[in-house]
């Protein structure tokens, strides 16, 4: 699954769009585009504004609900 639409689906980010503009992401300590094929065991960085979330992904679901989405991940 592609990262933007992994963010949007595990419900870390809101919005595809703003999902992987200005090197806020990185995977596995390297920057990602938006297009990178997210696998499990992946850690994602995601910096906003000072404060930095670091997930682990857990599994990839094209679909997830409200409950499931935060199953996709663990915080490190």
């Amino acid at each position: 699954m592609r990262l933007d639409k992994y963010l949007k689906v595990s419900r870390l980010i809101k919005r595809r769009t703003v999902a992987c503009d200005n090197e806020r992401v990185t995977v596995n300590g390297r920057t990602a585009r938006a297009s990178y094929e997210v696998k499990e065991g992946d850690v994602i960085a995601i910096r906003f504004g000072e404060r930095t979330l670091t997930v682990e992904v857990l599994s990839v679901k094209e679909s997830a609900g409200k409950a499931d989405a935060a199953a996709m991940y663990r915080e490190v």
